[in-house]
């Protein structure tokens, strides 16, 4: 008999060899009374299916769809039933499920005789999706060899999937079926349909948005927002994509492979220095216009997203047309840690608009702009107070103000300039590749990887610590920051279709220092299982003044 402790209540009991984790959650679900369905679960600190069969004493965590790993496999699971409905009703299609939007996922949806997709279209698909999941068909796992897998799906002309494998150095593979569907993911599913009770297909632009369950309250949809340059933003990263004949993460390794990652650098970066040319170049046109002439320029974005270089880069661009940035972070007005709000725990809400001193930011400002000479702060976060050091500004006829901050778009910030007089700039790593057509890469991920290495290379916190920060920095990111990057005049993406390949080499060792003992490790865990779909490569001929510099070192610019 195995004993299995369960951590929802830290009860142990005992099982035969074999039993599969549901039949596990079937004995402990009346005394835990969990407020919504359970779909998926974690074995020892590793997310596991619920059709896992476990054989020795393990640990068992059960989750709903509001953890993290819970709301990735119900939104995996529902991006197969779509796959399926989708080539059921219109056989020969292409669905490229590709990055997360308006709180859903938007789809590029090709039929078979390239005629433009309609509502009734989308409603043949949203109709079968409905009959797939009430007859509750069983989602499928099937171990294969390697090479196996990519001779079934080489038969089935997923040349995006036969790529990943033939890469990936695995010797075994998992793909999964549905009925006769055949697909691939690289993290577990719901053992059936019908565990996806709550869903949306709506038409989006030219594809579709598949919207899901609010991660707060997963028994209704998440509330839909609409994001025009967001998905602009993307439409720029698809044209990208072309450019560099390099959409999935199987498409890089073969180039890296056949030795073409020096070329991948540079035109990677040619790309990123192109648009920071042309947003420069946008500046000093409205700069120079006789009405309304643009004198703030304000630059914000996620943790981890770039900002601090891509603000410097953007300095240096500005002096090659003829203006003279002169620049300052709202950082620098930080109340003193004494008087800075405080979260629920206890612990210093940093990310809270309330930890600014607006007030004296805002009279700066305003001085600023009547032409003073003004001393700024510095803030001093070792001792947790601003200083003043004799840093003194005055914008000249040729000057641009540059602010660099979290808050920089928030509107409480800037409030006493008038609108006319501001640019507004929203950075973020817009992730540029896919593992597959059905497998994208969460935005969350290409950051948290970014922010784990820096802080490591600092000695700042340790991967363990900066994992077990990373969801309060996300909640703060959605309270503080992502409201307003919709107002922004333009967004930069600050991701590299190489990156993955430079960070698995950095990242390795750093997340396998991770105690398996620990909750963080599941997330070690799974970042590491992801970056290994990436052949790793050397970050030498990464340039001083990539945006990349920023978290794996070397950069040319003082931070």
């Amino acid at each position: 008999m195995l004993q299995i402790r369960c951590k929802n209540n830290n009860v142990t009991k005992s099982f035969l060899e074999g039993t599969s984790l549901l039949e596990v959650y079937q004995e402990f679900a009346e005394e835990l009374k969990m407020p919504y369905p359970v779909v998926s679960a974690k074995v020892n600190n590793a997310s596991q299916g619920l059709k896992f069969r476990l054989f020795q004493n393990r640990d068992v965590e059960f989750f709903d769809a509001r953890a993290g790993s819970g709301h990735r496999v119900y939104v995996r699971s529902l991006c197969f039933v779509l796959y399926k409905a989708a080539t059921d009703v219109f056989p020969g299609s292409k669905l490229f499920i590709e990055h997360p939007l308006s709180r859903g996922f938007y789809c590029n949806f090709k039929k078979r005789n390239a005629e433009v997709l309609t509502d009734d279209d989308v409603e043949q698909i949203s109709v079968r999706m409905q009959e797939i999941i009430q007859l509750d068909m069983p989602f499928r796992r099937n171990e294969a060899t390697t090479e196996e897998a990519v001779r079934v799906f080489t038969e089935r002309g997923f040349s995006d999937k036969v790529k990943l494998l033939e890469t990936s150095g695995q010797i075994y593979t998992d793909y999964y079926t549905l009925g006769d569907t055949v697909d691939y993911f690289y993290g577990p599913l719901v053992p059936s349909a019908g565990y996806l009770k709550v869903w949306g297909l709506e038409r989006y632009h030219d594809g579709l948005l598949l919207r899901v369950p609010d991660q707060h309250v997963p028994t209704q949809l998440a509330e839909k927002i609409d994001q025009p340059k967001t998905f602009e933003m993307f439409a720029e990263k698809v044209r990208w994509d072309i450019i560099m004949r390099h959409s999935n993460a199987g498409d890089v390794n073969k180039a890296i492979l056949k030795g073409h990652a020096s070329e991948l650098i540079q035109v990677s970066e040619a790309l990123q220095e192109k648009k920071i040319v042309k947003i420069a170049e946008e500046i000093d046109e409205r700069f120079r216009a006789e009405k309304n002439p643009i004198r703030l320029v304000l630059i914000t974005g996620p943790s981890s997203s770039g900002k601090t270089t891509f603000c410097k880069r953007l300095s240096i661009q500005l002096l090659a047309c003829g203006l003279r940035p002169l620049s300052f972070s709202t950082d620098d007005y930080f109340v003193n840690r004494v008087d800075t709000p405080l979260l629920p725990d206890g612990n210093y809400d940093f990310d809270n608009i309330r930890a600014v001193d607006c007030e004296l930011l805002a009279d700066h400002l305003n001085r600023l702009m009547n032409g003073e000479r003004v001393e700024v702060p510095e803030y001093n976060f070792v001792t947790g107070k601003r200083e003043y050091n004799g840093k003194r500004l005055k914008l000249q006829n040729d000057s641009v103000l540059i602010i660099e901050g979290i808050h920089a778009l928030n509107p409480l910030l800037t409030k006493s300039i008038p609108d006319s007089m501001k640019f507004k700039i929203f950075v973020s790593a817009l992730t540029n590749i896919s593992l597959d057509d059905h497998n994208w890469i969460p935005t969350q991920d290409n950051r948290l990887l970014r922010r784990i290495i820096r802080d490591y290379n600092k000695g700042a916190f340790t991967a363990q610590e900066t994992i077990s920060h990373w969801k309060n920095v996300c909640e703060a990111e959605e309270k503080w920051i992502l409201p307003f990057q919709e107002n922004a005049d333009v967004m930069f993406n600050s991701a590299l279709n190489i990156e993955f390949a430079v960070l698995r080499t950095h990242a390795e060792i750093i997340l396998a220092s991770v105690p398996k003992n620990c909750p963080e490790y599941s997330e070690a865990h799974r970042l590491l299982k992801f970056i290994h779909y990436f052949i790793p490569i050397s970050d030498k001929e990464i340039p001083p003044t990539s945006i990349m510099r920023e978290f794996v070192g070397g950069s040319v610019f003082k931070y």
